[in-house]
């Protein structure tokens, strides 16, 4: 694999689990937008948004897709919910949505082993309301820019790595 794979979608759809399934099955190197920015500063995202505000994070990931561009190849990425704004998605590789309803991303994070930390790690998720104004303001959005969609409802990670790779012509 030469090309990137950058995973975008609604925080919860199951992004990093994908991300780190794929690069166990395809032997590729994975890595997360949010782990580098948090390596980056020190700090957890949540840390960041408390202490320092949503436009500070989003000037940390337009940084972060700018290094990735000059400097990773070969890569599956896994990117925060919001990511998908940053300048030149494209030049990283080839953008994949991970597709959802948003019932059913709520469900999968209620219901995960360790949902309380699931959730507690979103920050734009500590409203339920909000966070569903919020998909639905990105769905569109998200769309626009993914070169490939994989719905991901009543699927197996399995079949999910699969569709991306039959789809990203991974071997």
């Amino acid at each position: 694999m030469r090309k990137n794979i950058i995973l975008i979608g609604f925080m919860g759809v199951g992004k990093g689990t994908t991300a780190r399934a794929f690069a166990k099955k395809y032997k590729v190197y994975n890595i997360d937008t949010d782990d580098l920015i948090e390596s980056k500063e020190n700090r957890e995202v949540k840390r960041i948004f408390e202490k320092k505000g949503e436009a500070y994070f989003r000037e940390l990931e337009q940084q972060t897709a700018d290094w990735i561009i000059d400097s990773v190849q070969g890569t599956l990425i896994s990117c925060g919910g919001g990511f998908y704004k940053v300048k030149n998605l494209h030049k990283m590789g080839t953008v994949v949505l991970l597709d959802a309803s948003f019932e059913w991303i709520l469900n999968r994070l209620k219901t995960a082993k360790n949902a309380e930390s699931k959730l507690a790690k979103r920050p734009l998720f500590a409203e339920e309301k909000e966070a569903e104004k919020l998909y639905n303001e990105r769905e569109k959005a998200y769309k626009k820019v993914a070169d490939v969609i994989v719905n991901v409802e009543g699927k197996s990670l399995e079949e999910i790595v699969k569709e991306i790779a039959k789809k990203c012509k991974v071997k």
